[in-house]
């Protein structure tokens, strides 16, 4: 599985360079937008990792209802439930643009953790992490107002935090999805967007854009 330890220059463990040198049966896989990567149900057997594009997580209840529980990025994981002891999947994944992933069996994942602990520490953190999204996105659901939990989703979604610059392009998503993230209706995501475009918070060219200015949403008592 080689020893592979390389850092970026800010002491960030350099993902994509040590999935390019692990020794083991891997695929890169160039996915179009709107192709499942796997359903709710079926066997849990690899790891994803994104290198490029973003996919969206969501669960269907048995009456066919939506409950989307993440929109993820470049240098995001999923599938994470086949190295946890679960041998189905727990949710859909679906590409929400063209995306570029690297797809690993479970055996290969748990075998380079146990022979690099750089990469192991980089994936439980990373796991940590998602976990604590998700928990601070039920407290969200539970006790702030549709207009903070739309602002926050979009800066996450935007990876606010993770890039520079005033102006955060976000994938082209449908206001379905952000109202099934956010647990609300579409309606209520076109009224808060177009306020939202109004007050200058967000930006449309050939994408969206979101300026780091809709923070001062979440802020506000």
């Amino acid at each position: 599985m080689g020893s592979c330890r390389k850092l970026k220059s800010s002491g960030e463990f350099d993902l994509n360079s040590y999935l390019s040198e692990m020794r083991c049966e891997k695929s890169k896989l160039a996915v179009p937008k709107k192709r499942l990567f796997f359903s709710q149900g079926k066997p849990a057997k690899h790891l994803f990792f994104i290198r490029s594009g973003h996919v969206k997580l969501f669960v269907l209840s048995k009456q066919r209802k939506e409950a989307v529980i993440g929109l993820l990025g470049p240098g995001d994981v999923f599938g994470e439930w086949c190295v946890s002891g679960h041998i189905r999947q727990l949710a859909n994944a679906v590409a929400v643009t063209d995306c570029v992933v690297t797809r690993i069996h479970k055996n290969d994942v748990l075998s380079a953790m146990q022979k690099n602990e750089v990469f192991a520490n980089f994936l439980i953190g990373h796991l940590l992490r998602r976990n604590r999204t998700v928990e601070e996105n039920l407290v969200d659901l539970m006790f702030n107002s549709t207009e903070k939990r739309l602002a926050r989703a979009l800066l996450q979604v935007a990876r606010f935090g993770k890039t520079e610059g005033p102006l955060l392009t976000v994938p082209k998503i449908n206001q379905d999805t952000l109202a099934a993230l956010i647990g609300s209706t579409r309606q209520q995501v076109n009224m808060l967007m177009n306020r939202f475009k109004k007050l200058g918070f967000i930006t449309y060219n050939e994408g969206m854009e979101v300026r780091n200015s809709l923070l001062n949403v979440l802020l506000r008592d």
